[in-house]
C-alpha cells in the first residue's frame, strides 16, 4: 500500500482537537440562538453563474464533475460554494414566500476555496455566519445588532486572546472618492484593501498604475485610509480633509452610530475601532464592512468579516437587503490547536471507566454504566478484565478521571485517579464534579 500523506489545505483533527471545535461551534450556536437567530443549512453546490456573479472569485471555485463527464465544458455547471453568503441569498429567494422578514439566520457549515494553503487559509474549512435580511428595506440598526451579536459570541470563547473589531462604511469611502472625482471607486477600494499586506508606498504606486488616478488624489485616498479611532472622533478627522459629498455624509453618520452603539462592549479583551482602510474585497457590500483581528495573531489576517449588502438578492419584484458577519472557525482554531495553545482536558467524553473484576461480571458493569448514563454521565466499561492497575492505566491513557469498582459486599467505590482519593458511591445517585462531567477547553495560559 502506498504511503499516506496529508492533503494540504484540508485540515483534520484528532478526537480531543475535534472536541474543541465542537465546543466552539456549540457555543456559537447557543449564543446566536440567544439573540433569536434560526439555524439553516444550505446545499454544498451552487450553479456557476450564481457563484461567479459577485466578486473576484473565479479562481477559487472548485468545479463539480463526474469522472465520465461528457459535457462540452467538462463539468456539470456547478461548483462548491466558497462562502455562505451567496448560497444564503439564493435560499432567501427560493423560500421568500415561507419566511418572515426580517429573517435572522445563523449557519455553521463547511465551505471550499481553491486558494494556496497557508497559515489560517485552507481549501476546506468551517465558517459560522449570521445575517439579518429584510424585504425591500432593512433599518440600519440591524448593522449595530449583528456587530453586537458577534462580539458577544467571540467574548464567550474565553480562550481567545484579545480581539479588535475594525469597522468602516463603503458609503463613506465611495462618497469621499466621488468628492475627489474618482471614476473607478471599486478598483481604488480593491487596492486600498491591500494595506494590511502591502506597504503604503506600494499601494500608492498601484493606485497610479492600475486605478489611473494622479499622485495628489492617491495621497488623499491614503490620508483617508490612515484614519482610525475607537470613538466617533474620526468624523472630524475626515471633515478636516475638506472633501464634501452627500454619500460621504451618510456613511459618516452610519459609522459613527455603529461605533457609539457598541461602546459599552469595549473591554480589555474587546476593541471596536473605526478603521477607514477597511474596504473588503467582495463587491456586494454597500455600507457597513467588518474585519476582526486577534492580538498576537495578526498574521492570520481577518478572522471575522462581513458587512451590509443592499442588492445581493432580488427576484425582480422585491429586493432583499441584508447585513451579516462571518467567523472563520477553522482559521482561528487550526493554528491555535496545531501550536498546542488550545486543547481539550481529555481525548474522550467518558468521565468514568467501570472496572471489571472478571469477564463474568461484565453484565453487572454494564448495569452500572447504564445507571450512570441515564443521568448524563458519559462512561465506558473496561475493555478487558486485566489487573486493576492495568485498567487504571487504561483510564490514564484515555484521560478518564474516574474509575468505578464494584466491591465483593455489593457496595461500590469510585476513585479519582488524579488525586488518588477513593470514596463509596451509589451508581443511582453519584455524579462527578461539574468540571469533570464533560471535557473542557484548556489554553496555554490556564494550563
Amino acid at each position: 500500500m502506498a504511503k499516506i500523506t496529508p492533503l494540504s489545505g484540508f485540515p483534520e483533527f484528532l478526537p480531543e482537537q475535534r472536541w474543541v471545535e465542537r465546543a466552539v461551534t456549540d457555543t456559537l450556536a447557543a449564543t446566536f440562538e440567544l439573540h433569536g437567530f434560526a439555524n439553516i443549512e444550505t446545499r454544498a453546490v451552487e450553479p456557476l453563474d450564481q457563484l461567479l456573479r459577485k466578486g473576484d472569485t473565479s479562481k477559487e471555485v472548485y468545479l463539480l464533475r463526474r469522472l465520465q463527464e461528457e459535457s462540452a465544458e467538462g463539468h456539470a455547471g456547478m461548483g462548491l460554494h466558497f462562502d455562505l453568503t451567496v448560497p444564503f441569498a439564493r435560499y432567501v429567494l427560493e423560500n421568500a414566500g415561507k419566511l418572515e422578514f426580517p429573517f435572522r439566520r445563523f449557519q455553521i457549515q463547511k465551505v471550499w476555496r481553491g486558494e494556496r494553503p497557508q497559515e489560517g487559509r485552507f481549501r476546506e474549512f468551517t465558517q459560522a455566519d449570521i445575517d439579518i435580511v429584510g424585504r425591500d428595506v432593512l433599518p440600519f440598526h440591524h448593522d449595530i445588532e449583528v456587530t453586537r451579536v458577534m462580539v458577544d459570541a467571540l467574548t464567550r470563547l474565553d480562550f481567545l486572546p484579545a480581539f479588535r473589531l475594525q469597522v468602516n462604511n463603503r458609503k463613506l469611502i465611495q462618497g469621499f472618492y466621488a468628492g475627489l472625482g474618482i471614476e473607478q471607486p471599486d478598483e481604488v477600494m480593491r487596492l486600498v484593501d491591500k494595506l494590511d499586506k502591502v506597504p503604503a508606498e506600494k499601494v500608492h504606486a498601484l493606485l497610479l498604475a492600475e486605478a489611473g488616478i494622479d499622485a495628489a488624489t492617491a495621497d488623499r485616498v491614503l490620508q483617508l485610509a490612515t484614519i482610525q479611532s475607537g470613538d466617533d472622533s474620526f468624523v472630524d478627522a475626515v471633515r478636516a480633509l475638506g472633501v464634501e459629498h452627500e454619500l460621504l455624509d451618510e456613511g459618516l453618520d452610519e459609522l459613527a452610530a455603529l461605533v457609539r452603539g457598541c461602546a459599552d462592549l469595549v473591554s480589555d479583551r474587546v476593541a471596536v475601532v473605526a478603521d477607514l482602510s477597511i474596504a473588503r474585497g467582495l463587491d456586494y457590500y454597500t455600507g457597513t464592512v467588518f474585519e476582526t483581528r486577534l492580538a498576537g495573531y495578526e498574521s492570520l489576517g481577518s478572522i471575522c468579516s462581513g458587512g451590509r449588502y443592499d442588492a445581493l438578492a432580488s427576484d425582480g419584484r422585491s429586493t432583499y437587503p441584508g447585513v451579516g458577519i462571518s467567523l472563520g472557525v477553522s482559521r482561528v482554531l487550526v493554528p491555535l490547536i496545531s501550536k498546542g495553545l488550545v486543547s481539550a482536558s481529555r481525548a474522550v467524553p467518558s468521565a468514568v471507566l467501570v472496572a471489571l473484576v472478571d469477564e463474568e461480571s461484565r453484565a453487572d458493569a454494564n448495569a452500572v454504566a447504564h445507571a450512570l448514563r441515564t443521568r448524563g454521565v458519559a462512561c465506558e466499561v473496561a475493555p478487558s478484565a486485566s489487573k486493576f492497575g492495568k485498567q487504571i492505566r487504561t483510564a490514564e491513557r484515555r484521560g478518564i478521571p474516574f474509575v468505578w469498582f464494584a466491591q465483593a459486599d455489593g457496595t461500590h467505590q469510585v476513585k479519582d485517579i488524579r488525586s488518588g482519593d477513593q470514596v463509596e458511591a451509589d451508581p443511582a445517585t453519584w455524579t462527578p464534579p461539574a468540571n469533570d462531567l464533560r471535557p473542557t477547553i484548556t489554553s496555554a495560559e490556564n494550563q
